[in-house]
């Protein structure tokens, strides 16, 4: 059974790692929070070695900190660390639609090959639906998890990259670690939130290269405005 044991403790170790991943984006681990592998595999009730497993993937992600005394901490981003995820996500997206031969010609009438594509394109839509109505009524935990799967389904989509993909995703998720704590303080927080999902799927429906650039332009000066104010707030 060596074979069934393995499957069943990595898709615990995906569980639990997805599960902290959650806690981070929501806010109820704070940046700087500290915890050990025993605080967190009594929590889930589960033996040591998935949980150790999870922390350590989370880490490689950029989203916990080890310390050999003291276990693992919550990773702590500045303004000028999601200032950089920002504008390095701004290069390649915007490399991503300036090329060709990734943008997804109109779908106006579909034809039998592009069915698949238009088929991924519809399930994009509804994930920026749901982000762009969570966005403007300031509901920021349902936005979060439609806005990062909106992201994923779209960069695969449209960069035919998984390396490219998994890379922006990352790069998503940082910048919700990041941006959680801050926005939840916003006095007005709807001010701040991107809801601008469907107007990218549709420039991108219509096979509009320098319409998606254009909307994802205006959307990362709109991060870059919000990391600026942030960083004024703190002086």
């Amino acid at each position: 059974m060596p074979a069934s044991g393995a499957v069943t403790r990595n898709t615990l170790r995906q569980q639990i790692a997805d599960a902290l991943r959650d806690e981070v984006l929501a806010g109820r681990l704070q940046p700087g929070q500290e915890f050990t592998v025993k605080q967190i595999a009594e929590q889930y009730g589960v033996s040591a070695t998935p949980v150790r497993e999870a922390l350590v993937d989370l880490c490689a992600q950029g989203l916990l900190d080890s310390d050999q005394h003291r276990g693992f901490r919550v990773h702590q981003y500045s303004v000028d660390d999601y200032r950089r995820m920002v504008e390095a996500r701004m290069l390649v997206v915007d490399g991503i639609f300036r090329r060709d031969a990734a943008m997804v010609p109109p779908r106006s009438v579909p034809t039998e090959p592009d069915l698949g594509v238009g088929v991924a394109l519809v399930s994009v839509r509804r994930r920026g639906e749901a982000a762009a109505r969570a966005a403007r009524a300031g509901d920021l935990d349902v936005l979060i998890g439609y806005d990062i799967r909106y992201w994923r389904e779209l960069a695969r989509l449209v960069a035919a990259n998984d390396y490219i993909a998994e890379f922006l995703h990352r790069l998503r998720v940082q910048a919700w670690v990041f941006s959680v704590p801050y926005l939840r303080s916003e006095r007005d927080m709807n001010g701040w939130l991107w809801s601008g999902h469907i107007d990218l799927v549709d420039a991108i429906t219509r096979g509009d290269a320098e319409g998606a650039v254009e909307v994802v332009r205006d959307y990362n000066t709109h991060s870059l405005e919000w990391a600026d104010r942030l960083e004024n707030r703190a002086r």
